[in-house]
């Protein structure tokens, strides 16, 4: 019984270590100048997207539309690597990790609350971002609503990227870091031509290695529905729930990773 309200009283503690990690740093993202100068630019092409659609032939709201969740998302991953990959970097070369870990706060609870707080500020950029396109779109007599699903799986593939980026800072420095998410990113969009290759590979080996690489990929491409969404294009019942919750997955086991390879970290003061 002991052991059990032992247990009740660490809650909160774990609770309160993240929530303070996270809040700072939230903070210290929006202070980053790359954060404001990456938000301004996908604000300034959300808005020229009214002007280009002028100039091209089709519907002039799909185009707006296309145009807009393309810079949301673009604009997001980078926002999550270049970020992302210098949040643990920082706190090793500002020599505070040594002090938040002298603390009762254990490693995971250190990534976790990174994590927390760059969603936090990922997912402001978000909905400021889906905002201005509302607007632009509202202005133009088309109602946005069916963007949402894209929106929410939008945020969904920048916390994959989060984890990746969290990750691999844990493993390297911030440049080969940001390599390797951004290939990440990539691989991921590209997962669905792997079974395309397996099927050109003649060899049993070949195939069961193509096998191997296609199940531990990311699979982003499941949750881009942006064409959809601005086509209008209906999707399986359950779809967008379906891949959200394997986004979700992925990016905890990829922070479990990243917590594993933090716990191993040796810091050398």
């Amino acid at each position: 019984m002991s052991g059990g309200l032992e247990s009740t009283r660490r809650l909160p503690r774990i609770d309160a270590a993240i929530r303070a990690i996270a809040l700072n740093t939230f903070r210290e993202a929006i202070r980053d100048r790359v954060l404001y100068l990456l938000l301004v630019f996908a604000l300034i092409l959300i808005v020229v997207s009214q002007l280009l659609s002028l100039l091209t032939v089709g519907d002039e709201e799909k185009i707006i539309a296309d145009m807009g969740l393309s810079a949301i998302s673009i604009f997001g991953v980078l926002t999550a690597v270049f970020i992302g990959v210098s949040l643990v970097f920082k706190e090793i070369e500002r020599r505070t990790v040594y002090t938040l870990l002298a603390n009762p706060v254990r490693r995971w609870q250190f990534l976790l609350g990174k994590f927390v707080g760059l969603m936090a500020v990922l997912l402001m950029n978000v909905v400021l971002m889906s905002i201005a396109l509302s607007i632009v779109l509202v202005l133009r007599g088309q109602p946005p609503w069916d963007l949402v699903p894209a929106l929410f799986l939008i945020t969904i593939e920048l916390a994959v990227v989060t984890s990746f980026a969290l990750l691999f800072s844990t493993l390297t420095n911030p440049i080969l870091a940001a390599v390797w998410t951004f290939a990440s990113y990539v691989a991921g969009h590209l997962a669905w031509s792997l079974p395309l290759l397996r099927d050109k590979v003649t060899g049993t080996i070949g195939k069961w290695v193509c096998d191997a690489v296609y199940a531990v990929m990311p699979h982003l491409h499941r949750l881009d529905i942006k064409a959809d969404a601005v086509h209008g294009l209906p999707l399986p019942d359950g779809y967008v729930w379906m891949a959200a919750l394997y986004g979700v997955s992925y990016a905890a086991v990829i922070l479990l990773l990243a917590s594993v390879a933090f716990e191993r970290k040796d810091f050398n003061r």
